[in-house]
């Protein structure tokens, strides 16, 4: 079955209205894949919702009835493709997070027929995590949770490591809780020259269903890398600079202020600050060479002519 004819495989999007979901499904079917979107009764009279769905369906996609709360619902869902991608949103809730993806490990297991399920990943590799920081690091065991299910349950499997989504860093030129850039000054994180890895939302959906028919990713990790886009923060304000003609004030937080502005916080809050702080002070995202269990997609897939973080920045000005 499958790619005689390099016929595409049909695709299982399931959070396909969410922010990286509803790219992943305009994505699938810009690539000519015959898409699914798991419709979940849970959705209520999130009117939005609906109609994104319902345009969806205007361009092709398929609405299949499933709810992680109608277990046979999700096998029935499962069995009319080829590929499950999960892309439903972490927010931090623990436990509910991992029961949602553990029912769907299960129900793809059962279903028997899946050549490749992408879990819900799409951020910081979280096999290099071990010794990250409370609470930040339960995002990363939850994803190793999910990890172990599927490859103990035998699903051929790729793990998307998107490393940083432009929207929430290029715009806020890397400072937590900004989406928007200031003309006027910027506060670094310690000294600004860890680089990190920017990748636009769009981009992180091309690439993925790009990986989903090709037999280089299968049971590896992609991650995503944009030689470009590979950047300290002091780089991502140059380059701010250089497109508004103005030079911003610059102050510098310190490793021990920031781990200090912490506390007191809520606890989705301080989870959020935990993953900056291993991007911007310890540079977890760019430290490390992909070993063989590893691909790096701009690589992989040159054709994909992606945004660049100062392309990104124009629409800014």
């Amino acid at each position: 079955m499958g790619e005689k004819n390099n016929e595409k495989s049909k695709v299982l999007i399931i959070g396909g209205t969410g922010y990286l979901g509803k790219r992943l499904v305009k994505a699938s079917l810009e690539q000519g894949h015959e898409t699914y979107i798991l419709h979940r009764s849970e959705i209520g009279v999130d009117i939005e919702k609906v109609q994104m769905l319902l345009s969806f369906k205007e361009q092709g996609a398929h609405l299949v009835h499933g709810s992680f709360n109608d277990y046979q619902s999700l096998v029935d869902a499962v069995k009319l493709v080829d590929v499950v991608i999960c892309a439903i949103s972490g927010v931090h809730i623990r436990s509910h997070h991992i029961l949602l993806q553990l029912e769907l490990v299960k129900a793809i297991k059962e279903a028997g027929n899946v050549k490749r399920f992408l879990p819900s990943e799409f951020g910081t590799d979280p096999a290099r995590m071990a010794n990250a920081m409370e609470p930040g690091r339960v995002t990363f065991d939850d994803k190793m949770v999910v990890r172990k299910a599927v490859e103990e349950a035998g699903i051929p499997f790729t793990y998307v490591s998107a490393n940083c989504f432009a929207g929430y860093f290029v715009g806020g030129l890397c400072q937590p809780g900004r989406i928007f850039p200031s003309k006027d000054s910027v506060a670094l994180l310690g000294d600004g020259n860890q680089k990190a890895i920017y990748v636009d939302e769009d981009d992180i959906a091309t690439y993925t269903i790009k990986t989903i028919d090709d037999p280089r990713t299968l049971n590896k990790t992609l991650y995503l890398r944009p030689p470009r886009n590979i950047l300290s923060q002091r780089e991502v304000v140059q380059l701010w600079e250089k497109l508004t003609g103005k030079e911003l004030n610059k102050s510098s937080i310190s490793k021990d202020e920031f781990l200090a502005s912490m506390k007191g916080l809520d606890y989705a809050e301080q989870v959020g600050l935990t993953h900056y702080y291993h991007v911007c002070y310890e540079g977890c995202l760019a430290n490390f060479e992909i070993g063989d269990d590893g691909e790096e997609a701009s690589k992989l897939y040159p054709e994909v002519k992606y945004t660049t973080v100062e392309d990104y920045l124009k629409r800014y000005v």
